[in-house]
């Protein structure tokens, strides 16, 4: 296997955290379709003061380029996602990487999963451009920022002793710390709410921060 086939691989594995694999797969951009509205997530839940600050920043800024966008609460373990005219198509909990950090550790997405340690499985705050791609040819995910290895995708259960689903719908924040950096949601809130919004389109991902001050990340926000 060639250089960028193995970086491929470990992309692909980061994205399916540990399911086996036996090739990666770029990430693809859909063919172009009318837009469409996403199905509400009947998931509900209010938003933080600092996602209800992005969120207008983002409205007032015109931040999104007319683009969907979901917004990550680290913090709370959250995911809100948004039409491009801003309104608000669905929330859902989700599972983040295992320790709490902001940076990414260098060349995160160029390690094999044995090279990195629990101190390592960040999920890096930001403002990513995301767009859907293939895995393998038969999962759906969305890439947030191919060349960390980090995606958003549905749930990964194929690992009994992780307690996934468990975590994902437990009422407490504290236990969604499980992944090697990548944010896995509900199936459903996948299929019916963050596939549609970017579905033939890119959109933006904004990530929040735990540690780090929000004006500290998103500098060009008003």
């Amino acid at each position: 296997m060639d250089g960028a086939a193995s970086r491929r691989a470990r992309r692909l594995c980061l994205a399916l955290t540990m399911l086996a694999a036996p090739a990666g797969a770029d990430p693809v951009a859909s063919t172009p379709v009318p837009a469409t509205a996403a199905a509400p997530s009947t998931t509900t839940a209010t938003p933080s003061p600092d996602v209800v600050t992005i969120a207008d920043r983002v409205r007032t800024a015109g931040d999104n380029a007319g683009q969907a966008y979901v917004i990550i609460d680290k913090r709370n373990a959250r995911a809100f996602a948004y039409a491009a005219d801003g309104s608000l198509r669905g929330t859902a909990p989700v599972l983040l990487g295992l320790a709490r950090g902001d940076i990414n550790p260098p060349g995160i997405g160029e390690r094999p999963l044995s090279a990195i340690g629990p101190a390592d499985r960040v999920t890096a705050a930001g403002r990513y451009v995301a767009q859907l791609g293939n895995d393998l040819g038969k999962n759906d995910i969305l890439w947030v920022d191919y060349a960390a290895s980090l995606s958003l995708h549905r749930v990964i259960t194929g690992k009994p002793s992780d307690q996934r689903q468990r975590r994902l719908m437990s009422p407490s924040p504290d236990d969604n710390r499980i992944s090697y950096g990548c944010i896995n949601v509900p199936a459903d809130f996948f299929d019916r709410v963050v596939r549609p919004l970017f579905l033939g389109t890119v959109g933006i991902v904004y990530i929040l921060p735990e540690q780090r001050d929000l004006r500290d990340v998103f500098p060009s926000l008003p």
